[in-house]
């Protein structure tokens, strides 16, 4: 995997579970992508308005175009003001003369507003002593289609664009069957423009007037189906319901999903990421509407719409849990069903396929380890008497079982959490995450079962025996061993020491513990380390270090510089859900204040 540098754009975002929305450009609000995910492809499918999108050159897929008087008049001519509301709605305020207009891109979400779909909507304030007739438009090109799973595939048919019934516009591919098709229309009708070609253009014109001291308002509705039918269908039952209808329906529901810990700066860098994991780590795919965990769909991130188990269920999982408990519920037990066969064996397309195998002993333990944190918090227990749940947790013991030396109650892995080859078979956080697995199979699994399930005491023992080395005449741990005297302490950013006392393995007062983490991760590189040290001595500088951090647009990314900024693989969803979820442990379990 290389990793992709951050893209120069300070892109606005937004989406819901069937449609991300990740390329809006700041300068003018025109969209320049828009994504699905589709479980026959594997990938998430993409349109756009040419293939260079990501660096926001070329034609946009949709652009809002306002004309008056016959003139052509930039909305980002004189600046665009963007506010988010309820840290995930894009709005926009700007002038034109006398002309105040205020927009929003959003998808709907929330009960009866759950659509594959989104809305362009504007309003127009006339400051001035005259009527104006305002020609607006909604113009785009189809110059581009992609299948993304890590990396963009452009689509081998041509574009089409074409006017379908009640003056709606249809994006689509030639080929039959296709994979996705996109309908777009106005809540009142419309002229419409197309000009076939390799890059079609279309347009969506409609006249709003508007009296001195008064307001007006214009919507467009976009809608994504497996094929053109479904397509116009959607956006036929978003015209009924009304744009302001969907807006509050929406508002409401992202309202309730919101967390407080009381300092509006934290609060903002946890429900911005929260958000960010709740809608870009899982979504509904288009052609079977079931839930999906994948590490990102945000199209510049290099992890694509790949998983990891411990990504999916210990990443992204605590953070849409804070957020909304059944749907953490529904997406535990996909990620069982789909995953839970051959817990730990590698990285998985989104419908479970494996992708690249290499065993990692965080896998296995982190469906375990998700399960007993949804029960403590939730009170749900009977989520283990799910088939699909219990026989993960039977598999992960079997797997586990197997991984253990002959001699010592310790686990081998063959890969570390971030899939980089382990040092040597034995690790420390490996280990300090099995110890808590264990703890809950012998909580969970059948009374015959757990009697051969091994002591955690017994592995979190032999850890402190056998993890510890001296450096300097001064113990501390290593971070992989292959107990034959060898070991090594450079350690995984994404299995960090500092985790240790989150997995009980030590207290975070435990003076090797400290001298351990002493100085690691202290020159950021990796945002999950940082993550991971809010556990650590260090964590009021660190929350007051993220606090500050600009990240990706303020969400999280894999690779980060001393400031906070993202220099690569931005748009990490899994991370931001971590980041959310860390950061509100530490203030609300830890106390930690910046």
């Amino acid at each position: 995997m290389n990793p992709i540098p951050k893209s120069a754009i300070p892109w606005q975002v937004t989406g819901n579970h069937w449609l991300a929305l990740p390329c809006i450009h700041p300068a003018d609000g025109a969209l320049h992508a828009l994504g699905v995910l589709h479980r026959g492809a594997r990938a998430a499918v993409e349109f756009a308005g040419n293939p260079d999108f990501l660096a926001g050159a070329g034609p946009p897929l949709l652009r809002p175009v306002v004309r008056i008087g016959g003139a052509r008049r930039e909305l980002g001519e004189q600046g665009l003001a963007w506010e988010r509301a309820m840290s995930w709605l894009p709005a926009f305020t700007c002038t034109i003369d006398s002309l105040v207009v205020r927009g929003t891109l959003f998808a709907p979400y929330g009960r009866d507003a759950d659509i594959a779909g989104a809305v362009y909507a504007l309003s127009f304030e006339n400051r001035g002593t005259e009527e104006q007739v305002i020609d607006l438009a909604l113009e785009g090109v189809l110059g581009h289609r992609q299948i993304r799973v890590r990396t963009a595939r452009p689509a081998d048919d041509a574009h089409v664009v074409a006017v379908g019934k009640d003056n709606v516009v249809v994006l689509e591919g030639s080929a039959q069957p296709g994979l996705a098709a996109l309908a777009v229309a106005s809540d009142v009708d419309v002229r419409i423009e197309i000009e076939q070609g390799s890059a079609a253009r279309f347009a969506l014109h409609r006249d709003v007037t508007v009296a001195p001291g008064a307001r007006a308002s214009a919507a467009f509705y976009i809608a994504a189906g497996p094929e053109r039918d479904g397509a116009e269908a959607t956006v036929a039952v978003m015209r009924r319901r009304g744009w302001s209808e969907l807006l509050t329906i929406t508002r409401d529901a992202l309202l309730e999903l919101e967390q407080t810990v009381g300092h509006d700066g934290i609060d903002r860098l946890i429900n911005r990421n929260l958000l960010f994991a709740y809608f870009y780590a899982a979504g509904r795919a288009l052609d079977d509407a079931h839930f999906y965990v994948v590490r990102s769909r945000a199209p510049w991130n290099g992890r694509g719409v790949t998983t990891r188990d411990w990504d999916a269920v210990v990443w992204t999982l605590p953070a849409i849990q804070l957020a909304d408990a059944a749907l953490a519920r529904e997406l535990l037990l996909r990620a069982c069903e789909l995953h839970g066969y051959a817990p730990g064996s590698g990285v998985h397309y989104l419908d479970g396929t494996l992708f690249e195998p290499g065993f990692s002993l965080e896998g296995v333990a982190a469906f375990a380890i998700a399960t007993d944190r949804y029960i403590r918090e939730t009170g749900d227990e009977q989520i283990v008497d799910e088939p699909a749940v219990a026989d993960t947790l039977y598999a992960s013991w079997d797997d586990l079982h197997a991984r253990r030396d002959e001699h010592v109650p310790l686990y081998s892995t063959e890969v570390t959490p971030s899939g980089a080859p382990a040092a040597h078979p034995f690790t420390l956080h490996g280990n300090a995450v099995v110890a808590q697995a264990l703890d809950v199979l012998k909580r969970t699994l059948d009374e015959e079962s757990a009697r051969d399930v091994e002591d955690p005491e017994a592995v979190r023992a032999a850890l402190r025996r056998h993890f510890s080395i001296e450096r300097d005449g001064k113990v501390l741990f290593a971070s992989s061993i292959d107990l034959a005297g060898n070991s090594d302490t450079s350690g995984d950013a994404e299995g960090s020491p500092y985790w240790l006392p989150l997995y009980d393995a030590v207290e975070r007062f435990d003076s090797v513990y400290r001298r351990t983490v002493r100085g690691v991760g202290a020159e950021p590189r990796s945002l999950a380390e940082q993550c991971a040290r809010l556990l650590g001595p260090d964590a009021p500088a660190v929350l007051q270090w993220l606090r500050r951090a600009p990240l990706d647009n303020g969400v999280a990314g894999e690779i980060v510089d001393a400031d906070g900024k993202v220099v690569a693989n931005g748009g990490d969803a899994a991370l931001a859900g971590l980041l959310a979820w860390s950061t509100w442990y530490a203030v609300h379990a830890l106390g930690v204040r910046p």
